[in-house]
């Protein structure tokens, strides 16, 4: 293959690579965009003198020939030059392999409808004998609605040098992709990157054996294709199908859910960038920055782009310049300045520093007042102005043109002085004290009459009822049953016989869980298991007493209305406390928590001899 070959190379004119998915020698998968049609397609390419080139054309021609809503289907098929190709139909989503890499494993109803749709389109194609060939988690597409599609059918096959499928390998895939989607593990035929399923002599473990809670049904028909029975036929993909549908019923609601478990970033749309073509401007048009045939017009756009929005208008400058006709290169008038006019304007003078003000009035002449008599108010002066009265000034002895003697006194009287600053603020600050005092003596009295101390506090010999009081409420609470909770186990719970012995009062006697050989949590056979606790009403639960044997013991608290059915987790179940307890264990709730049943959830289990066991000897629930 062209070692040129490379992402924005364009094929037959048509097909632009954008993405390269996946190599398998010298054969490439790309995501292309279809030039013509405007949309995104799978390309699968090779060298045309390659040895797959005949075999992969081939493959295309044979997939062609199913329609099924399911797969992915074949657009078209070319050598062209250097190059052999095969395009795909487009699907955006999560293929299964990611899927369960990122979110683990799903629910086995989740499982068996998604292998379902994908035996579903086997049953199809095997009844005009073209099989998939390589049906691995990578080749299983959950798009973007929750719908299931088939990545490459026959062309991944030849893509990657195998030989024409047979129909029994792909059932035999059909039940890898099954376990797969239960446990994580890949057991098919087919090439995968999902870790492989363990074995024992040859055999592969049934799912029950790796992953605890699997339906008997479905661990059934894994074990019947993987592990068949010398002499016993493959089983077609129709039974196979069927199987799983009945296992499923009614499929309500299951592709919706599958939306949930789609992976972020995985189904990106890529937006190729649009190359917009500038119009090319003569060389004279820009030395004169106008277009040949003159100004444009007010509403004329540039061509060969959109119109950008025109800035906002600068300010007129103070002083107006005269311009010229010429222009400079960015269309900008070239500006004039008169001969011995400096560019820059004349920087305005200095101001005066202002004079110093004294901190302090200066002391007044000796003899002098130190406060100045008010003036008498306007209304009230002993005369009064007249601007028209001419004669005034002989009527009052030459006090001057304009002034009236009213027979009002003269400002010879005594002084009204100014009140004294901040007077006022002692008023009200005398007041608001004489006011504090009145009520500061109300609550004492009244506190007195109530046979409280001055400061409403209860006297020390009544404090003894009230802490008897406090130590009632706080008492342990009644318990009427207890059952185990054992959601994903598939032997009958967790010794059930024995849960009442964890509130018999008897710390000798103890419940205890199933001998692990792994302990809980991730690559460990459940998520926990634990105990219900029945309070026969809703009760406030503030603290728990624990008594257990080995530690540490990691579990959970929950005080809810509804026992759980399954992993409280998984119920959108928040705990009300997360321990790590040793043999004694006093659990005190950040906030009392309100509910019927107290669920002790156990999520890691101490080490024994011979494993990991959790033993509880006593649960004091407390209000």
């Amino acid at each position: 293959m062209p070692a040129s070959i490379r992402p924005g190379d364009v094929l037959a004119d048509r097909y632009r690579l954008v993405d390269l998915l996946s190599e398998s020698g010298n054969g490439r998968f790309w995501r292309a965009h279809d030039r013509i049609l405007e949309r995104h397609v799978a390309l699968h390419v090779i060298a045309a003198d390659d040895d797959r080139a005949e075999g992969l054309l081939a493959a295309a021609r044979r997939s062609a020939t199913i329609l099924d809503p399911h797969i992915l289907r074949v657009l078209d098929a070319e050598r062209s030059g250097q190059l052999c190709y095969v395009v795909n139909e487009w699907g955006s989503g999560t293929s299964l392999d990611i899927m369960l890499a990122a979110g683990g494993e799903l629910s086995p109803r989740r499982a068996a409808w998604v292998v379902g749709e994908v035996a579903a389109a086997c049953a199809r194609a095997h009844a005009a004998d073209v099989p998939h060939g390589r049906l691995n988690p990578e080749n299983v597409l959950i798009d973007t609605s929750g719908a299931v599609r088939v990545i490459g059918w026959c062309v991944d096959a030849a893509l990657h040098g195998r030989p024409t499928g047979r129909v029994a390998d792909d059932v035999a895939d059909l039940a890898g992709l099954l376990y797969a989607a239960l446990t994580g593990r890949w057991a098919g035929p087919s090439s995968s990157a999902v870790p492989p399923a363990p074995t024992d002599h040859g055999r592969v473990l049934r799912p029950r054996q790796v992953r605890a809670g699997i339906p008997r049904d479905l661990d059934t028909l894994c074990d019947e294709v993987l592990n068949p029975q010398p002499g016993c036929g493959a089983m077609p993909a129709e039974a196979f199908r069927a199987v799983l549908e009945e296992f499923v019923g009614d499929p309500s609601g299951l592709q919706e859910s599958m939306t949930s478990r789609l992976v972020s970033g995985a189904h990106a749309t890529v937006v190729l960038p649009q190359v917009p073509e500038f119009t090319v401007r003569e060389a004279e048009d820009l030395v004169r920055g106008a277009p040949a045939e003159g100004p444009a017009a007010a509403g004329s756009e540039p061509q060969g782009a959109e119109a950008q929005p025109e800035p906002a208008a600068s300010p007129a400058p103070e002083r107006a310049e005269e311009t010229t006709g010429e222009v400079t290169q960015a269309e900008l008038p070239g500006f004039l300045v008169a001969e011995g006019e400096s560019s820059a304007p004349t920087p305005p003078p200095p101001f005066e520093e202002p004079p110093a003000r004294p901190l302090f009035a200066p002391d007044p002449p000796e003899g002098a007042p130190v406060r100045r008599a008010r003036h008498p108010h306007p209304g009230r002066d002993s005369q009064q102005y007249w601007p028209w009265d001419t004669e005034a000034g002989a009527r009052t002895g030459g006090a001057g043109a304009g002034w009236v003697d009213t027979g009002w006194p003269t400002g010879t009287g005594p002084v009204v002085e100014e009140e004294v600053p901040g007077r006022s603020s002692f008023r009200v600050a005398a007041i608001l004290l004489a006011t504090l005092v009145v009520v500061v003596a109300v609550t004492v009295a009244f506190n007195l009459g109530r046979g409280r101390t001055p400061l409403g506090t209860v006297p020390e010999d009544e404090s003894p009822s009230d802490t008897a009081s406090a130590q009632a409420t706080t008492g342990p609470l009644e318990v009427a049953s207890v059952t185990d909770l054992d959601p994903q186990g598939s032997d009958g719970g967790e010794y059930p016989e024995l849960t009442g012995l964890v509130v018999d009062g008897d710390p000798s006697t103890t419940w205890r869980t199933s001998t692990y050989k792994q302990d809980f949590g991730p690559g460990g056979l459940k998520d926990g298991v634990g105990l219900v606790l029945d309070l026969g009403e809703t009760r406030e639960v503030a603290e728990v007493a624990l008594r257990l044997v080995g530690s540490p013991t990691d579990l959970e608290l929950y005080v809810v209305d509804e026992p759980p059915t399954g992993v409280p987790a998984e119920e959108g179940l928040s705990p009300a406390a997360t321990v790590s307890a040793g043999d004694q264990e006093q659990v005190s709730l950040e906030e009392p928590a309100e509910g019927r049943y107290l669920v002790v959830w156990i999520t890691s289990l101490p080490a024994v001899s011979d494993g990991f066991r959790a033993e509880v000897a006593e649960v004091v629930p407390r209000g």
